[in-house]
This record gives C-alpha cells, structure tokens and sequence, in this order.
C-alpha cells in the first residue's frame, strides 16, 4: 500500500511558527497535504497558513498549557479532526550555552517542559484518534544531541535525550499497530533557536551560525521528514540522523 503522504492527508505541525517547523509545514502543503500550522504567534502561523493556502489553517497552541493542549481538536474544524501525521518541533534551549550551575532553574525546568514534557502531551492528545482510526504517523523533532552531550549543554542535551527515549518507546509500543514513529536528528541547523536562547545579544546568535564549520537550513531537514513520510506502509523509518557536510 502506499505511504500515508497523499493529497488531501491531514498534518498538525507543532512549531510551525519558524524554522524547521514552518520549512517542514511548506514541503507537506507542495504534497497537497492539509496542514494545522500550529504554535504560540498568531500573527506568524495565520501568515503562514495565508500563504500556504490549501486549506490550511491556524492553530495557536501552548504545548506547556494542559488546556491548551486539551482542546485542540475541539478548537479545529470537523474536517481537520482526523489527523493523520503529526509533526513534534517545538523546542527550545533558553538560557542556555552555559554550565549548569551558571544557568537558572526557571530556564532549566522550561526546556524540560516544551522539548519533552510539551512534546508528550501533543502525542497524549493526538494518538488515540490514530489507533482507533488504525492508521498515523507521528515524526518527532529531536537533535544531535540526543546522541552526545557538549559542554554548556546538559539541560538541552538530557532533553533530547528524553525524546529519542521517549520516541523509541512510542514505536516498541504500536509495534503492533499500523502506526509509524519516527525521530528526526538534525545537526546545527540555522534557524531562530540561537536568538530565543540568547535573546539579548543578537550579534553572538547569528556569529554563532556564521562561524560554524556547517549549517543545515530548515529545508534540509524537512526533506527528511518528507521523506520518512513517503515511504510505504510497511516501512517505518525510525531514526533519520542529518548532519552538515563539514562538523565543527
């Protein structure tokens, strides 16, 4: 049987005000998929959905929010209900790039919250619809360093940690199923991550990417979701891996 990326499929992108989210949100809409752009900027997802077209639409969505995550699917239209891939990328690592102790605990505990914590809650909403439908893909963002720690680093690699757990968990678990679970783990890739997390100092954010021996682009990456994606229906990528030529 064919892959579940076919025209008239319907994807909620988690993430999708910027970045990997908003790259990956453009490839599915070329599929003829009907995409949920959803996340915090209003503003943001609602010009992206304008200019995607197709049916899609706007979600504004807190994944740290019980509420918020609660009634999504009450809050999208009839039509949309049904979804059928989900995309995890929201994500951050605020006030990070610096030892632990340095850092404060109100960041620390944020990162756990949207990068994992977040990313469960999403998946708690959204795939029993699948089970009971038998049929979804979900794709969660992770990272390279849900593979290796770095100095200044340990929150956001432990959170990244935690989803390739989590993430493998998930497929051990509807091993049985129809569903497919797969992580994305991309390298340094240039996107507003390194201003959110050093919010103040927009000149280190963007020599942070300058300086770097390799970047990946958004699309980049989301070439390899599309591509997990297209795969038959009894094929499940489970783990895509994607670096820059040259590593730092």
């Amino acid at each position: 049987m064919s892959g579940i990326l076919k025209p008239g499929a319907v994807a909620l992108v988690v993430g999708a005000s910027s970045g990997i989210g908003a790259a990956v949100a453009r490839q599915l809409a070329a599929q003829q998929v009907r995409v949920i752009c959803a996340g915090r900027s209003r503003d943001r997802l609602e010009a992206l959905a304008a200019e995607l077209g197709q049916g899609a639409v706007a979600l504004q969505l807190d994944v740290c929010d019980d509420e918020s995550v609660g009634s999504l699917l009450d809050r999208l239209p009839a039509d949309l209900r049904a979804i059928d891939i989900l995309i995890n990328g929201a994500g951050h690592d605020r006030g990070g790039r610096r030892p632990f102790d340095e850092g404060e605990m109100a960041d620390w505990a944020a990162i756990i919250d949207v990068n994992v914590t977040g990313m469960m809650r999403v998946c708690h909403q959204v795939i029993p619809g699948m089970r009971r439908r038998g049929r979804g893909h979900v794709v969660n963002i992770g990272s390279v360093a849900g593979l290796i720690t770095y100095p200044g680093g340990s929150i956001y690699a432990a959170s990244k940690h935690a989803v390739r757990a989590f993430t493998d968990g998930l497929r051990r678990d509807y091993a049985a199923t129809d569903l497919r679970i797969t992580e994305i783990l991309p390298g340094l890739t240039r996107t507003d991550f390194a201003i959110n997390r050093w919010q103040d100092e927009p000149g280190r954010a963007k020599a942070f990417y300058d300086d770097a021996p390799g970047v990946l682009e958004p699309e980049d990456v989301a070439s390899s979701v599309v591509f997990a994606l297209q795969q038959p229906d009894h094929v499940n990528i489970a783990q895509i891996l994607v670096m820059p030529t040259r590593e730092g």
